[in-house]
């Protein structure tokens, strides 16, 4: 079957959210004095780290649930992991303060340029995030990927995320494609993975740290552990109908 376009997850998969959050929330605990002892006791920078990776992910599934808002879930991340009551306001501080942080930690995974450039003239390309378009749009920009891209689609404003099957057939909307002519790359291999192939698309776990088990077959979907693997599985060499507009 002919793929014509890949949509793309935007962090951990082109963009390099881990090693951004952990940068930046080393130098932000440094800065505020909280490197040591922020729970019961004295507390490693590493334990520190693990505690905000915790909170985060905690309320960043209740949020991709509708159970709170984007500015929501920050506030609520803030508040478990100092351990500590916060007016809106303190939160809204404490989180601007580490932001400053995080996004002079930007950049992209080094196999994202020769990717994006080697399937530039084959396939169109979209990006579908469980985050906002006001987030998303200016990451892209900042990390100058942003005109690589017909459409760029996020939960906050769709109203639907993933894994649920529309968020991906909204994004196939966008690009007037058929789930089966469209791949989805990410690195989340139940949100991404399993989500895109439920929907219909051809799906792609990229699974940079290995964690994947040998010999697994599964209809729909493939693993990688690079973005270069990406061109030979979707047939680089061929062409959609119209001509790309990012040669």
């Amino acid at each position: 079957m002919t793929i014509r376009a890949v949509v793309w997850d935007v962090d951990d998969t082109l963009f390099d959210y881990t090693g951004a959050d952990r940068a930046a929330m080393r130098e932000h605990l440094l800065a505020e004095g909280l490197a040591e002892g922020l729970a019961d006791g004295p507390a490693s920078l590493t334990e520190a780290l693990e505690r905000w990776r915790e909170a985060t992910e905690l309320h960043w599934a209740r949020f991709s649930a509708g159970e709170v808002s984007f500015e929501g879930q920050r506030l609520d991340r803030v508040r478990l992991f100092l351990g500590r009551e916060l007016t809106d306001t303190e939160a809204e501080d404490w989180f601007r303060r580490y932001k400053a942080h995080y996004e002079t930690a930007w950049s992209l995974f080094p196999d994202v340029l020769p990717v994006l450039d080697a399937l530039a003239a084959t396939h169109r390309h979209a990006v579908l995030s469980n985050s906002s378009l006001t987030v998303q749009d200016r990451k892209l920009r900042t990390l100058g990927v942003y005109d690589r891209f017909e459409a760029v689609l996020c939960a906050a404003e769709l109203g639907v995320s993933k894994p649920e099957a529309g968020a991906f057939l909204a994004a196939c909307e966008a690009l007037e494609l058929p789930p089966h002519e469209v791949a989805y790359v990410g690195d989340h291999p139940e949100i991404d993975w399993r989500g895109a192939a439920d929907a219909g698309l051809l799906s792609v776990w990229i699974d940079r740290h290995g964690r994947h088990t040998p010999g697994e077959v599964l209809v729909g979907r493939h693993r990688i552990a690079s973005l270069a693997e990406l061109p030979a599985l979707l047939g680089a060499d061929t062409r959609f109908g119209a001509p790309s507009t990012f040669r």
